[in-house]
């Protein structure tokens, strides 16, 4: 049976790919769980989807005591599109990373701006 969902979720790049080639199976068991709540609930809980800033998000993961955070954006309301991730080991968000997920998500909506030009 075939599930409705609110969102879809698409990997924009490699960058999310390469990071869980790195990930034992049930880290990712728990994000493929998380990835399902985020397609399936309209409100989901700050625990699991953080608003970070300009358009970018976060998906909080935590397993084992571990945290793993992946970031991403909306698109078009209802398409959630993964970029870059990182196993979190301090309390706060480190900027290398965030950096990245900026140029990746501004690279993003210039691809498609561009895209769209050529129609």
């Amino acid at each position: 049976m075939k599930r409705n969902y609110i969102r879809h979720i698409q990997a924009y790049g490699d960058y999310f790919i390469e990071f869980k080639k790195t990930l034992d199976k049930e880290v990712l068991k728990k994000i493929y769980f998380v990835f399902e709540l985020i397609m399936s609930v309209q409100d989901v809980p700050i625990t699991f989807l953080k608003h970070l800033e300009d358009g970018l998000y976060e998906i909080r993961v935590s397993q084992g005591g571990n945290a793993y955070r992946i970031f991403c954006c909306f698109d078009e309301g209802n398409l959630v599109i993964l970029f870059n991730a990182f196993q979190k080991k301090t309390q706060k968000t480190p900027s290398e990373p965030l950096e990245k997920a900026k140029k990746i998500m501004e690279q993003y909506f210039q691809e498609k701006e561009e895209s769209n030009g050529k129609d």
